[in-house]
């Protein structure tokens, strides 16, 4: 542990947790303690950071900055507007590549492996998951998870809460509507309503 390193809470102690820790260690913080509305976990540690009690315990650590480590993106939103007091971080691993002229909003990560191209603008506690690609220009609205191995090209806009399954690819301008779901491996070539589920080559709405 680096004493001298930024103080940052986890919210949430399940296996997405486990990125989040190992991406907010990496970028030279530490992660003080895990909170998690589960009894059965509490006392436990997850990569040795002790979980020590539920989510709205947090708020008086309130000193140290946060971020939700909870995949559902509809639970990641609805934990942070329950806590609108604490100071949301930021975190990027070193081994993503991350253009300085990107916009990345408060309670963000960005794992390792992860490329995101000049121009892209990437809204409040949204997930970049490992190895994803963001080309230049791509607009992504809060709460949106970009899962392993997306790939988007340039001028994509993904709406609030969308989520982007694992391999999926978007082509040059596509927008994929707010809280939509894309299925894993899907390839989007046309636009994707608000709340609907894609899947497929190329995606199709099922529903």
């Amino acid at each position: 542990m680096n004493r001298n390193a930024k103080p940052v809470y986890i919210l949430g102690a399940g296996g997405h947790a486990k990125v989040v820790i190992a991406t907010v260690q990496a970028a030279g913080s530490n992660v003080q303690a895990l909170y998690d509305d589960d009894p059965r976990k509490w006392g436990q540690s997850v990569l040795d950071v002790p979980i020590v009690g539920a989510i709205a315990s947090v708020d008086a650590a309130a000193e140290a900055g946060a971020l939700v480590a909870l995949g559902d993106n509809a639970t990641r939103k609805a934990v942070a507007e329950q806590h609108p007091t604490l100071r949301w971080e930021i975190a990027v691993h070193p081994n993503a590549d991350v253009h300085p002229s990107v916009t990345l909003g408060a309670g963000t990560v960005v794992f390792s492996g992860a490329v995101v191209q000049p121009g892209a603008v990437i809204g409040r506690h949204c997930i970049i998951n490992t190895g994803a690609t963001v080309d230049h220009d791509c607009v992504i609205g809060d709460y949106a998870h970009i899962a392993p191995g997306v790939h988007l090209a340039g001028q994509v806009t993904v709406g609030e809460g969308a989520f982007l399954g694992i391999g999926s690819v978007a082509i040059v301008g596509v927008t994929i509507g707010a809280w939509a779901t894309v299925g894993a491996g899907a390839v989007v070539i046309t636009d994707i309503p608000p709340g609907a589920t894609a899947v497929g080559v190329p995606a199709k709405v099922i529903r």
